[in-house]
C-alpha cells in the first residue's frame, strides 16, 4: 500500500465553505470510487462525507455508520453510495466478515472514515483525504 503525494490543499473556516472543497475533490478524482478520510475525532469527516453524498445526489439522511460499520445510500441516479465507519472494529479481518470486495469493487462510491484500521485491504487506486485541525480549532485544512 501506498500513499500519493497530497497535491491539492484546501483550508476551511466554516462548514458553509466545504461545498466548493467537496466539488473540487470529486472534479479532481471523478475516475475513482474509494476515497479514505483521514483526521482526529471531531475534524468533521462525516461532516464532509455529508456534503460529498449530497453532491453524488443521495436520496437518504447520511448519518455516522458508528455501530453498523456501514451505512448504504441511494442516489438519485439509483446508484448506492456507501459510507464506512470503522473506528469500532478491532481487526481488519472483521472487513473480511462483512464482505469489504462486494463494496470496494463494485463501482459505487465507498467512503471510509478511520481507513487507518484496514490500510492492508484498501485498493491502490484509494484516493486520500487528510482533514487537520488548526491549533485553535477554527479552522480545517483538507488534502488530497
Amino acid at each position: 500500500m501506498y500513499y500519493l503525494r497530497m497535491n491539492q490543499s484546501f483550508t476551511c473556516n466554516s462548514p458553509d465553505e466545504l461545498l466548493p472543497i467537496a466539488k473540487k475533490l470529486l472534479e479532481l478524482h471523478a475516475d475513482k470510487r474509494i476515497f479514505a478520510f483521514h483526521g482526529e475525532m471531531g475534524a468533521g469527516k462525516t461532516t464532509f462525507i455529508k456534503v460529498i453524498s449530497s453532491l453524488l445526489g443521495a436520496t437518504d439522511t447520511v448519518s455516522s455508520p458508528s455501530f453498523s460499520i456501514v451505512n448504504e445510500y441511494l442516489s438519485n441516479n439509483m446508484n448506492m453510495i456507501f459510507h464506512f465507519d470503522l473506528y469500532r472494529i478491532k481487526s481488519w479481518t472483521e472487513m473480511l466478515d462483512i464482505g469489504y470486495e462486494e463494496y470496494f469493487y463494485s463501482g459505487n462510491y465507498c467512503l471510509l472514515e478511520w481507513p487507518e484500521k484496514i490500510v492492508n485491504l484498501l485498493p491502490d487506486e484509494t484516493v486520500h483525504v487528510t482533514i487537520t485541525v488548526s491549533p485553535d480549532g477554527k479552522s480545517r485544512t483538507f488534502s488530497f
